[in-house]
């Protein structure tokens, strides 16, 4: 884990200094070893602008990864590309990115006058975060959804780590976890930092997002986020699953090595597990096709008014490229251009959402494996025309890191 320059947090009431920090990531996981086979392309040209972008999808499949995806849209223009087992139409579980709607209906009931952001999390789930130095009463709405809360992230915790991310995913990929239960596992530990004094992902802040959603709404944040963001927008293809462990169609099978310590040995096959193990902080599914209206819409301010877009991008430093605002991330690439979204990874599902800031150009991409080929590469080809210079193996860890990026 790495530390980056402090930087001052602005909100309404208060100035915060935070460090930055890397974060952890989350992905989980029946015996089946994917084949997989790269196509050649040519160099990128002005007449095949997306020519880098399909160099890097194959060069991940060259790498391992039995299947890409990615799409993208530049003013009217859209054109998908493909690699190995992916099908351009295929919908998959999205990870993290299901923050950036979670964020977003909080961001909707402040603007309606239901919620503070500035407001104690305790006003709203009174007694939930207590135990081993957490307090609800210190830590804002706001501090869940900029990560700068200081609470520890369930998905870190070793126990719950092998019991979902290891081998013992294979005995316990349908059970189901309550937002009470998944918060039980963060309290047991003590806090990363005292309430907005640093930075570090924690997955635990978004699950009690959800929880602060159905509190003020009293319903499922489930049905917030159908009623406030899928049906407005049109996303059929996007949907919040609850405990439901299959996948819609069309889909390809998703694949985990459920190890931390190699990318070797047997893959197995990820597709079906019952998301209640993310909730509000990783739980959706969705396409590339959705991916993108719903951040083309949330940034050219269809579903915020624009102070609480304002809000939304105001950054919390990570490193000096990335900055984190209210479940949505700025990330500047290598060719200086900036780009807005969030990754999202999950057993067997690595995806990447982004955007330029004005919306005009979106890009949305996945992988279905969870030990190999990184999306970054697809994000610098498709933005800065960067062509990947060779096929490679990632770090092990795969089913040890949930996306959180």
């Amino acid at each position: 884990m790495s530390a980056a320059p402090a930087r001052t947090v602005r909100t309404r009431r208060t100035r915060r200094t935070v460090v930055a920090a890397t974060a952890l990531v989350a992905a989980l996981a029946v015996a089946v070893t994917p084949a997989v086979a790269a196509t050649a392309t040519a160099a990128p040209t002005a007449a095949r602008p997306h020519a880098a972008t399909q160099q890097a999808l194959d060069a991940a499949v060259a790498a391992g990864v039995p299947g890409a995806v990615a799409q993208a849209r530049d003013g009217k223009r859209s054109w998908t590309g493909t690699a190995g087992e992916r099908g351009g139409q295929d919908r998959f579980r999205v990870g993290s990115i299901t923050k950036t709607f979670t964020a977003t209906v909080l961001l909707q009931l402040q603007a309606e006058g239901r919620i503070d952001l500035d407001d104690p999390v305790e006003k709203y789930l009174p007694g939930v975060v207590r135990g081993h130095g957490h307090d609800g009463r210190a830590i804002t709405v706001r501090q869940l959804l900029n990560h700068t809360s200081g609470i520890y992230s369930y998905t870190s915790d070793p126990s719950f780590q092998e019991r979902v991310f290891g081998p013992g995913f294979l005995q316990h990929r349908y059970d189901t976890w309550t937002s009470r239960d998944l918060v039980a596992v963060a309290m047991a530990h003590e806090p990363d930092f005292a309430p907005g004094t640093s930075w570090n992902y924690s997955n635990t802040n978004f699950v009690l997002a959800g929880m602060v959603i159905e509190k003020v709404t009293g319903r499922p944040y489930a049905k917030a986020v159908e009623n406030r963001i899928l049906k407005p927008l049109g996303l059929r293809a996007t949907s919040v699953p609850g405990t439901r462990p299959t996948m819609p169609r069309p889909h390809s099978p998703a694949y985990s090595k459920l190890s931390r310590e190699t990318t070797d040995g047997p893959s197995y096959d990820v597709t079906e597990l019952n998301p209640s193990i993310a909730g509000a902080a990783g739980e959706m599914i969705s396409d590339a096709n959705d991916l993108q209206t719903f951040y083309r819409a949330l940034l050219k301010g269809r579903l915020l008014p624009a102070e609480e877009m304002r809000e939304m991008t105001d950054t919390v430093a990570v490193t000096p490229e990335l900055g984190y605002g209210l479940g949505l991330m700025r990330q500047k690439l290598s060719c200086g251009k900036e780009v807005w979204g969030h990754g999202g990874g999950i057993h067997g599902s690595n995806s990447e959402a982004q955007a330029t800031r004005d919306g005009a150009h979106t890009f949305a991409a996945n992988v279905n494996a969870d030990w190999t080929g990184g999306t970054q590469s697809l994000i610098e080809a498709e933005f800065c025309g960067t062509a990947p210079k060779a096929a490679a193996k990632s770090a092990p860890g795969g089913a040890a890191r949930l996306a959180a990026r």
